[in-house]
């Protein structure tokens, strides 16, 4: 028999204004300053310091305007006036509590405040139209065609999408009718022309046939190309004896044709991407340094504008004030708009601090944990650490910590790397002392470095190396740490 309950929980729900928060402490320093210009462009009621004097020079006939102009679309939404008594103008009149938000970088000299030019180069497939509009014989739709395969390119240089996909979509977004054999030959006849040689490619094995294909002809070419034309999987999988009994040759030539292909790049998409990822500088989050034998910790804001609330709205509020007997219902509607657009910028000014402060609490709380590291530099005194020991120690919330290890990069003395490096599992030696996974990794690294690649050393051998060196590993993990490393199984290392 059904009853009906009366049941009360409680139950925890992030506002809209912390969810937002999130989202600003998860920013890169890049990304961050992108979402301030945003929010500049965006709320007429935010403006940078530096910006008042010009500010202050406008008229307050244009500035009505404009206000005026935003204010038709609300006034027309909103089904009931707003009454002027509801609206405590007085509140938003506090000069000592509005104009003095401003973005306080902690550890810093802002008399010595640069703002850092940022390097951008074209895109890859910008490079790529680049070439293909130097061919003469392409006509008008051929070019529009050969485009939008372009754009179909990722930065490795792999078309990935079926030829029958891209068919569709030319036709639904260019309304082009195009055949797939069309597809095909303005692909090889064209596309895989340009410069790196191996782009366009539907998968490695044509990448690299077409890379083969612009090389100077000879007999190691030419088993090379027989080598991957049809004998792919034997070479992907280092089954080498099969190779020479099937193709009937010695190791020696297959040592020749296998360098000839060796030589090839699988990725060509990423020389150009390389090279554009040089212009642009990794710009770290943080700067740790030593200074009289203590560490320093500074957050960089250098891009980042102080960010004021406009006088010009708070002047229009001081004037609805004293002339509050006289206020009309447009002139509520506007006083509705002008209180929506100050609290709007308040709070991402307040927003950015509390950023700075999560951002300073959890690195500096980072730092300490692991400041034997950060005076040494020695990886080998990296401790174990993971997000809930940060998290306790700070008093936030787990996940508050993996926005900032996930994103953020720290510039040290001893080079730049991203915060996340620094996590670690904990594990036990033979002598009882906890250590790092870190260091694990680390010997794994060296002993894989120095074995003989003719013979390669299997998971369970590092794992008894390990032990030997006073390690307790098993293989399994070594599996997993060298999976995590993204170094490949013994057979794969192997060479001829």
């Amino acid at each position: 028999m059904l009853k009906q309950k009366l049941l009360q929980k409680g139950k925890q729900k992030l506002s809209p204004q912390q969810i937002k928060l999130m989202k600003l402490v998860q920013l890169s320093t890049l990304d961050f300053e992108q979402r301030v210009k945003q929010e500049l462009e965006e709320n007429p009621a935010l403006e940078m310091e530096e910006d008042l004097l010009n500010s202050i020079s406008i008229s307050e006939e244009e500035e009505n305007l404009d206000i005026s102009e935003n204010m038709t679309d609300l006034s027309e939404d909103q089904n009931s006036s707003i009454d002027s008594d509801e609206i405590n103008i007085d509140e938003y009149l506090s000069y000592d509590e509005i104009l003095d938000f401003k973005n306080n970088i902690p550890n810093q000299n802002h008399s010595e405040k640069k703002y850092i030019p940022i390097i951008s180069g074209i895109s890859f497939q910008e490079y790529l139209k680049n070439q293909l509009h130097t061919f003469r014989f392409l006509n008008k739709e051929d070019l529009l065609i050969s485009d939008f395969i372009i754009g179909n390119i990722d930065e490795n240089g792999y078309i990935r999408r079926p030829i029958p996909s891209i068919v569709d979509d030319i036709f639904l977004i260019l309304g082009i009718s195009v055949t797939e054999e069309k597809i095909e030959k303005l692909l090889s006849n064209y596309i895989q022309k340009l410069d790196p040689i191996g782009i366009g490619a539907r998968n490695l094995q044509e990448c690299i046939l077409i890379q083969l294909e612009n090389k100077k002809k000879s007999t190691d070419v030419f088993l090379a190309k027989n080598i991957i034309q049809n004998n792919f999987e034997f070479f992907t999988k280092k089954h080498y004896q099969k190779l020479q009994n099937k193709l009937g040759i010695t190791k020696k030539k297959l040592r020749k044709a296998i360098y000839q292909i060796e030589k090839l790049n699988p990725k060509p998409g990423k020389i150009y991407s390389e090279n554009t990822r040089n212009l642009n500088h990794l710009i770290p989050d943080f700067t740790i340094c030593i200074v009289e034998g203590k560490l320093e910790l500074s957050l960089n804001n250098i891009n980042t504008p102080e960010l004021k609330i406009s006088s010009i709205y708070l002047d229009m509020l001081k004037s609805y004030k004293y002339s509050k007997k006289n206020i009309k219902k447009n002139d509520n509607n506007t006083i509705f708009f002008i209180k929506q657009k100050i609290d709007s910028a308040k709070w991402f000014v307040e927003s950015i601090k509390q950023r700075q402060n999560t951002l300073m609490l959890t690195m500096n709380a980072i730092m300490d944990y692991q400041k034997e590291y950060f005076f040494t530099g020695d990886p080998y005194k990296i401790k174990p650490m993971i997000l809930k020991n940060i998290s306790q120690k700070i008093g936030v919330g787990i996940s508050t910590v993996s926005r900032v290890a996930n994103s953020k990069y720290v510039n040290t003395p001893y080079g730049t790397f991203l915060i996340k490096s620094f996590f670690s599992e904990k594990m036990i030696n033979k002598e009882g002392k906890e250590i790092s996974s870190i260091e694990i990794k680390k010997l794994l690294v060296e002993s894989i470095e120095k074995e003989n690649k003719k013979k390669p050393l299997t998971d369970e051998k590092l794992s008894k190396i390990l032990k030997k060196k006073g390690y307790i590993v098993a293989r399994r993990t070594v599996a997993k740490y060298r999976n995590q490393m993204k170094i490949s199984v013994s057979r794969m290392r192997k060479i001829l």
